[in-house]
């Protein structure tokens, strides 16, 4: 089973702020979240309440220090 949490929606949730209340922005998050649940898309944008959004754990990425020889 992948690791991740269970987000209950409440009514008027939608996806892109859920994923960046958790996860801190929302771009690419989406896509993965709604991969993870099957038929999420099909309820559109806005969601009612007590829906099961599986939320789950996605490497953060990493950031490379960037060194500037002419500093």
């Amino acid at each position: 089973m992948s690791k991740g949490v269970t987000y209950i929606t409440r009514d008027g949730d939608c996806l892109d702020l859920i994923c960046f209340k958790h996860y801190g922005r929302s771009s690419g998050m989406v896509e993965k979240v709604l991969v993870a649940n099957h038929g999420l898309a099909e309820l559109g944008p806005i969601y009612s309440e007590q829906i099961s959004i599986f939320l789950p754990e996605i490497a953060k990425p990493t950031v490379s220090k960037v060194i500037n020889i002419w500093d």
